[in-house]
């Protein structure tokens, strides 16, 4: 499985909105195992087709403490919970650039799995704010814009500056 390229931001297909994927077929189980490869060579513990360029909603995740690495085609957030949490966040198409985001602290998320079946996980603390931010880049939302003015655009300086150096 070939490591992918990683679009770096502000590269306009990373606000484009990420195509269903409906069932999994050959082409997006060869697109899952190369982002599971992409992520672990950036490093990064999530990733998802628009990082790479192919605008289709999957995303793999594999947090520290995971059996394995989990796929999810066409998820999405179907509760949040009221209580909220912070955690840092980042990219791998924004590599050393990173704040905290606030976001509800459970979640349930509806998806495919790699075998066509229907599936829902509701997660807590780190996982869910992972799945959201994941989510959030498949509907063409990148973290940056869950910041506030003033530290999105130190995140910005910092992301030039890393460039330039």
């Amino acid at each position: 499985m070939p490591v992918r390229p990683i679009l770096r931001w502000p590269d306009p297909r990373l606000a484009t909105p990420a195509a269903p994927v409906g069932t999994p077929d050959a082409a997006i189980r060869a697109l899952a195992d190369d982002l599971l490869d992409t992520m672990r060579a950036a490093p990064g513990v999530g990733i998802t087709g628009p990082h790479v360029g192919a605008i289709l909603r999957v995303v793999v995740l594999e947090l520290p403490g995971d059996a394995a690495p989990t796929v999810y085609c066409d998820p999405r957030v179907v509760w949040a919970s009221d209580e909220t949490a912070r955690f840092t966040e980042g990219s791998v198409s924004m590599p050393g650039v990173g704040d905290e985001v606030e976001r509800p602290a459970s979640v349930r998320v509806a998806y495919v799995d790699l075998d066509g079946r229907a599936r829902e996980e509701t997660a807590e603390g780190f996982r869910a704010a992972c799945l959201q931010h994941e989510i959030d880049q498949l509907d063409g939302i990148f973290w940056l814009r869950r910041l506030g003015r003033v530290r999105r655009e130190r995140a910005v300086k910092r992301w030039e500056k890393a460039r330039r150096g």
